[in-house]
C-alpha cells in the first residue's frame, strides 16, 4: 500500500471553531478581547453620565404634547399621569453622544459571537435592551431622543470583568485565586446595585424633584447604609417603588456573596493562603516544613530562630498537611507571633504549596522529622521524598534536614546540612558513660540563652551553673579580633590560655581559610595565623562585647563567683578535657599504669611555698612536650597486655572496622580485635564452645560494665560502641560493653564481632558490677512504659549506679527522681515554672536529673539545626565533640578528675596553665557534684525503737484480749510516718509465733525491734544482697549507701578562671 498522509485536528478548522478558539480557548486572545468588551462597556455608562448632566426635562424634547413645556409650572399634584411616560421616554441626546452610546452597545452585541448559545443568559437579555433600540433608531430618526437604560451596562462590565480575571489567571498561570475573585465579584456587586438605584432614582425624578445626579447618589448611600436622614426622598410612586425593589435585591444578592465570601475565608484560614510574591521578594522569609506540628516543636523553633538579632525581620512560613490544633492556633495568634508566623496547610511533595509558600525565593527550608512515628523508617522516607521535592522545586534553596535513621543520610546527601538523630543521640549516650554530663554540656552549648537564668536565686551552685550556661560557641577571623589578633604567630595552647586568663573566653578550635575541616584543639605545634578563623566559647560574641578594665573588680568577682572549700560539704569535681589527637603532640607516654595524673612539682614541696606551674611556651619546642605516634603502641599500656585481655583471650590492634553498618558512616581509627570472634562467645549469660562463663563475674573484670539496653539492635548502636573504643582512649581505660537487647540481625552481629562487645537477654543479674547503665528510648509509648519501670526497679534497688535515660518529650523530665514530699524538688519545679514564663529556652536546665546529664531528650537537639542557619559551623563542632568525626590533627572530649593531690592547683585558671603547658590539653568546663540537704520525707523515715516499745505493749494488749489474729487496721494517725508495709508484716509474724519464755522470747523481741528500725533504703539492700549469695556473688562490693538522691551534680561551662577548685577524683 501507499503512504497516506493524514491530517489531525480537522474539527478545528471550520470557522466556528476558529472563532471559538480565538474568543474562548486563547487565554492571550480571549483576554484582550474581553477587555476591549468590558472597556465598551464603562464607557457606554460613563456616555450616559454626560448625557444625563447635560440634559435638562423641563425642555421636553422630542414629546407630542406642546402643553408639556408649561406642565411645570403646575403643582406636581395635578400633572396628568400620561405626562409622566412622555418624561421617562423622551430624553435630549447630542448627535456626538446620541451616536457615541449606542454604537458601542451595538458594537458589543455584534460581537457576542453564537448567539443560540446564550439566548436565555441575562446578560444576553441586557445586551438585548440596550442593542435592538438602537437599531431601530436608525430606520426611524424620530426616535433618536427614546430613552434607553444604557446604566444596566454596568451588569455587562460587572460580567465582562469575572470573565477577563478568569482569562488573566490563566494566562499569567495563577492558582488559588478564588479568594480574589468573590472579593471582587462582591464589589462589583455592590457597585452595580448602587450604580443601578442612582442612575433609576434620577432618571424616574424627572418628573418629581428633578433630582441631579450627586442628589440621587447622596440619597442612595444614605439609604443603603440604613441612616435615612429623610432631607431628599422621592416624591412619586415609581421613584417609591424603584428603592423598594432595590433594597429586596440587595438583601437577597449581598448576603449570598457575604455568605460565600465567609466560605472561602474559613477555609483560607484552614490552608492558610498563600505567601505573596511581592512580599517573598521584599522581605526574607523560611518555610519550615512538617509532618505534624506540635506546640512543643513549634516554640522551640520560634524561640530559638528569633533568638539571634539578625533574624528578627524575617518570616517563617510553616507548611504543613495537617490543619493546626487549637494550642498553636492560640499561639499564632499572639501579637509577638501573629505578625511574623504564616501557616499554610499544604504538602512540600505538591508544587502547588510549594509555590504558594514561595519556596524559590526562601532563604531556607527545615525539614523536619516525626520522631513520633511507629514506623520510622516510614517517617524518614516521607523527609526524603520532601527534600528531594525541594530541591527539584527550589534548587538554589538551602536544605536543612533532619533524619531518623543513619542508613537514610545517604539519600539526602545534597543537603546542606544534615542532622542524624540515632547517630547523635548513640554518641552523647557513649560519652556520658566516661566523660559525666556530655549531654548536658552540648545541650547548653547549642541552646541559646543569655546566661541570665535564676539571677536571683539563694543557692550559690544556681547562680553559677545559670551563668554559665550562657556560654555558646562563636567564631571570630584572627585578625579581625580583640581577643585572639594579639597571639598571631604563636601557638595555639599558647593563645588558648593567655586568651581565657584575659577575656575569659575558651579557645577551642580553629579553621584555615583554604581549609574546610574544622580542628578541635590542635595543640601546641600549631601556629596561629592572620587569616584563621577562631572558634570560641563565650557568654556573647565579641563583637557585642565591651572591654574594660577589671582589675579593681577583681576582689568582688572573686567574693561572687567562687567556692570556699572550708564552708561548703565534700565535693567532687570531673573537668570536661579536649585532648589533643595530633599524632606528634600527644603524650602517651608519660601515662602511668594508673592513669595521667597532675604531679605535684618538686619545687613546690617547701613549706610556705607556692607550688609553681611551668609557663604556656609561645612557640612549642622539642622539650616542651614529650610526643608520641598515637597510630603505634608506645607506651607500656599499650604493649603490655592487661589483666582483662589475658583473662579473656582478647587482643587489640588498632584499625578501621571492616564493616560498615550503613553507607556514609564515618571511618573511625578504633581498637578492635586481631581476629574477629565467633558470636556465640560474645554471649554474656551463655557458654559455648569455646568458653564456660556464663555471667560478668566469671570473666573477672577489672574496669566497670557499661550496660546498654535497648529494644532492638539498630545501626544507630555503631554510634555508641565507636566512641568508647576509638583509638585515642587508652586500652586499660576501656569499659566492657554489654548489650541487652532481642537477638540481633546477621548484619550487626558482623559489625561486632571484632569489637569486645557482649550480648545478654539477662537484666538484674548482670548490672551487680556495672558501673553506667543506658536506657534508650525506642519512642513508642508500649515501649516507653516497658523501659520507665525497669529503670524505676534498677534505680531503686541499686541506687550507686548511674542510669543514663532518654526521653521523648523534655517535660516528662519532672517524672525522674520524683518525691512529692520533697520540698527541694517542689523548689526547683516552681523554678522552672518562672523560668518558663520569662521565656527561657532552657527552663528545664534546673531539673537535677538534666543537670547531672542523667536523663536528656534528642527533641534538645532540634535547636541544633536551627542554630546552623546562623552558625553554619555548629554541626561540624558537635560531631567532632561527640567522635562522630574525626579530624587529622583535631582533638577529642575526654575527663580528669581532681585529687587530693591536685588541690595545689587551687583555681581554674591555674589548671589551664597547667594542662597546656604539660599535655597540650584544653579545659572545657567542670563538672562538679555536691552533697545535698535534703528535707527528710515520710517514705525516708522509721520509727525509733522507743516509740515502738510505748505503743506495742497496748497494741499487742488489745489484740490478744480481742483474739483477732489477723487484724491490721490499727490507727495510723497516730504515728503518721510509720511504713504500713514492714510494720503490718511485723505485726502478723509476733502474732503468729508462739508466746515463749526466756532467751528464746528475748531472741525474738530483738529481732523484731531490729526489723522495726530499719529503713526501705535498707531493705532494699538486703534484698540485693541476698539475690547476690543466691547468686554466687560476693556482697561485699555492693555499696547500699551510696545515693544518688543526695547529692545533686552540675556542669559549669568555661566557668571563671577565678573559680576554685574542690575535692577529688580521677583525670
Amino acid at each position: 500500500g501507499k503512504k497516506v498522509q493524514v491530517e489531525f485536528y480537522m474539527n478545528e478548522n471550520t470557522f466556528k471553531e476558529r472563532l471559538k478558539l480565538f474568543f474562548i480557548k486563547n487565554q492571550r486572545s480571549s483576554l484582550r478581547i474581553r477587555l476591549f468588551n468590558f472597556s465598551l462597556k464603562l464607557l457606554s455608562c460613563f456616555l450616559y453620565i454626560i448625557r444625563v448632566l447635560l440634559d435638562d426635562p423641563a425642555q421636553g424634547h422630542g414629546c407630542f404634547c406642546l402643553f408639556l413645556l408649561h406642565i411645570w409650572h403646575w403643582n406636581i399634584a395635578y400633572v396628568p399621569y400620561f405626562a409622566y411616560i412622555y418624561i421617562y421616554i423622551y430624553i435630549h441626546t447630542h448627535t456626538h453622544i446620541y451616536t457615541y452610546k449606542y454604537f458601542f452597545p451595538f458594537l458589543s452585541f455584534s460581537l457576542k459571537g453564537n448567539i443560540w448559545e446564550q439566548i436565555l443568559r441575562i446578560p444576553f437579555l441586557l445586551e438585548i435592551i440596550n442593542a435592538v433600540p438602537f437599531i431601530i433608531t436608525i430606520f426611524w430618526p424620530v426616535l433618536r431622543n427614546l430613552f434607553i437604560p444604557v446604566f444596566l451596562n454596568c451588569w455587562l462590565a460587572k460580567h465582562a470583568l469575572e470573565n477577563m480575571i478568569n482569562d488573566l489567571h490563566r494566562a499569567i498561570q495563577r492558582t488559588q485565586s478564588a479568594m480574589f475573585n468573590q472579593v471582587l465579584i462582591l464589589i462589583s456587586t455592590l457597585l452595580c446595585l448602587i450604580f443601578t438605584c442612582i442612575c433609576g432614582i434620577q432618571h424616574l425624578e424627572r418628573a418629581g424633584n428633578r433630582l441631579t445626579l450627586f442628589d440621587s447618589l447622596y440619597f442612595c448611600i444614605v439609604t443603603f447604609s440604613t441612616v435615612g436622614f429623610g432631607d431628599v426622598t422621592p416624591k412619586i410612586w415609581p421613584s417609591k417603588l424603584l428603592v423598594v425593589i432595590m433594597i429586596c435585591v440587595a438583601l437577597v444578592v449581598l448576603p449570598i456573596q457575604f455568605e460565600q465570601l465567609a466560605y472561602l475565608w474559613m477555609e483560607r484560614q484552614k490552608s492558610g493562603g498563600n505567601y505573596s510574591r511581592h512580599r517573598a521578594q521584599t522581605e526574607k522569609h523560611v518555610v519550615l516544613c512538617v509532618s505534624s506540628l506540635k506546640i512543643d516543636l513549634l516554640m522551640d523553633f520560634l524561640n530559638e530562630f528569633y533568638a539571634h538579632p539578625r533574624l528578627q525581620d524575617y518570616y517563617v512560613v510553616i507548611l504543613c498537611p495537617t490543619e493546626m490544633d487549637a494550642q498553636v492556633r492560640r499561639v499564632l495568634q499572639i501579637p509577638m507571633w501573629s505578625q511574623r508566623v504564616i501557616y499554610l496547610q499544604g504538602s512540600a511533595l505538591k508544587d502547588q504549596d510549594l509555590l504558594r509558600a514561595k519556596m524559590d525565593d526562601a532563604e531556607a527550608c527545615f525539614i523536619l522529622s516525626s520522631r513520633c512515628e511507629v514506623d520510622r523508617t516510614a517517617a524518614d522516607h516521607q523527609t526524603i521524598l520532601r527534600a528531594w521535592a525541594v530541591k527539584d522545586f527550589a534548587p538554589n534553596c538551602p536544605l536543612y534536614v533532619q533524619i531518623l535513621k543513619p542508613e537514610n543520610k545517604f539519600h539526602i546527601k545534597f543537603a546542606d546540612h544534615v542532622v542524624c538523630e540515632e547517630e547523635f543521640k548513640y554518641a552523647m549516650l557513649a560519652l556520658n558513660c566516661i566523660c559525666p554530663a556530655t549531654s548536658t554540656l552540648i545541650t547548653l552549648l547549642v541552646h541559646t540563652s543569655r546566661g541570665q537564668e535564676s539571677p536571683q536565686s539563694s543557692e550559690q551552685w544556681q547562680k553559677m551553673y545559670g551563668r554559665c550556661s550562657g556560654n555558646e560557641v562563636y567564631h571570630i577571623n584572627l585578625e579581625e579580633s580583640t581577643f585572639f589578633a594579639e597571639y598571631e604567630g604563636k601557638s595555639f595552647t599558647y593563645a588558648s590560655f593567655h586568651a581565657h586568663k584575659k577575656f575569659g573566653v575558651c579557645l577551642i578550635g580553629v579553621r584555615k581559610e583554604d581549609n574546610k575541616n574544622i580542628l578541635l584543639n590542635p595543640g601546641p605545634r600549631y601556629i596561629m595565623s592572620s587569616t584563621d578563623i577562631c572558634f570560641y566559647i563565650n557568654i556573647t560574641k565579641e563583637e557585642n562585647s565591651a572591654f574594660k578594665n577589671q582589675d579593681k573588680h577583681r576582689k568582688r568577682h572573686e567574693s561572687k563567683l567562687s567556692y570556699h572549700g572550708a564552708s561548703r560539704l565534700p565535693v567532687h569535681s570531673i573537668i570536661a578535657s579536649m585532648g589533643t589527637v595530633a599524632i606528634d603532640l600527644q603524650d602517651t607516654g608519660c601515662r602511668t599504669s594508673s592513669g595521667p595524673t597532675l604531679a605535684l612539682p618538686s619545687e613546690g614541696g617547701k613549706e610556705g611555698r607556692r607550688p609553681s606551674i611551668a609557663p604556656v611556651l609561645e612557640v612549642a619546642d622539642s622539650s616542651s612536650l614529650q610526643t608520641c605516634d598515637l597510630l603505634s603502641d608506645q607506651s607500656e599500656d599499650e604493649t603490655t597486655p592487661s589483666d582483662d585481655e589475658v583473662s579473656a583471650g582478647l587482643e587489640y590492634a588498632k584499625g578501621y572496622p571492616p564493616y560498615s553498618p550503613y553507607i556514609g558512616s564515618s571511618p573511625t581509627f578504633c581498637h578492635l580485635l586481631h581476629e574477629k570472634v565467633p558470636f556465640c562467645c560474645l554471649r554474656l549469660d551463655k557458654g559455648c564452645q569455646h568458653n564456660y562463663y556464663e555471667d560478668a563475674k566469671a570473666y573477672g573484670f577489672k574496669n566497670k560494665l557499661i550496660i546498654v539496653a535497648a529494644e532492638t539492635a539498630g545501626n544507630g548502636l555503631y554510634n555508641f560502641i565507636v566512641p568508647l573504643r576509638a583509638y585515642y582512649r587508652p586500652k586499660k581505660e576501656l569499659n566492657p560493653i554489654v548489650l541487652l537487647l532481642d537477638n540481633p540481625y546477621v548484619d550487626f552481629r558482623n559489625i561486632i564481632l571484632y569489637f569486645s562487645i557482649y550480648c545478654s537477654f539477662f537484666f538484674y543479674d548482670n548490672i551487680l558490677k556495672s558501673f553506667t547503665i543506658t536506657l534508650i528510648d525506642d519512642h513508642s509509648s508500649h515501649d516507653q512504659l516497658k523501659i520507665k519501670n525497669i529503670m524505676a526497679r534498677i534505680s531503686l534497688l541499686f541506687s550507686s549506679l548511674s542510669i543514663i535515660t532518654e526521653l521523648t518529650h523534655p517535660a516528662n523530665m519532672r517524672f525522674m527522681q520524683f518525691r512529692a514530699k520533697d520540698c527541694y524538688s517542689l523548689a526547683l519545679s516552681k523554678l522552672e515554672k518562672k523560668e518558663r514564663e520569662k521565656g527561657s529556652n532552657l527552663a528545664f536546665m534546673f531539673r537535677l536529673p538534666f543537670a547531672a546529664g542523667r536523663v536528656f531528650s534528642i527533641s534538645m537537639l532540634d535547636t541544633l539545626l536551627y542554630q546552623s542557619f546562623v552558625k553554619d559551623y555548629m554541626i561540624s563542632i558537635t560531631r567532632l565533640l561527640l567522635g562522630l568525626d574525626t579530624t587529622p590533627g583535631s582533638g577529642f572530649l575526654c575527663s580528669m578528675k581532681i585529687t587530693e593531690e591536685d588541690l595545689w592547683i587551687r583555681t581554674y585558671a591555674r589548671l589551664y596553665q597547667k594542662l597546656c603547658s604539660s599535655t597540650g590539653d584544653i579545659p572545657i568546663g567542670i563538672y562538679r557534684t555536691e552533697s545535698q540537704k535534703l528535707t527528710t520525707s515520710e517514705s525516708q523515715i522509721s520509727i525509733s525503737v522507743e516509740e515502738w516499745e510505748d505503743t506495742k505493749d497496748t497494741r499487742e494488749q488489745f489484740n490478744y484480749r480481742s483474739n483477732h489474729r489477723n487484724s491490721t487496721s490499727s490507727d495510723q494517725s497516730d504515728h503518721p510516718l510509720l511504713r504500713r508495709k514492714s510494720m503490718q508484716w511485723a505485726r502478723r509474724l509476733s502474732r503468729r509465733v508462739p508466746r515463749h519464755s526466756g532467751k528464746t522470747a528475748e531472741k525474738i523481741s530483738q529481732q523484731r525491734m531490729n526489723l522495726y528500725r530499719r529503713s526501705e533504703r535498707q531493705e532494699l539492700a538486703e534484698l540485693v544482697k541476698n539475690r547476690m549469695k543466691h547468686l554466687g556473688l560476693s556482697p561485699a562490693g555492693y555499696d547500699e549507701m551510696n545515693d544518688h538522691q543526695n547529692t545533686l551534680s552540675y556542669i559549669l561551662i568555661n566557668p571563671s578562671p577565678d573559680t576554685r577548685l574542690e575535692l577529688n577524683d580521677i583525670v
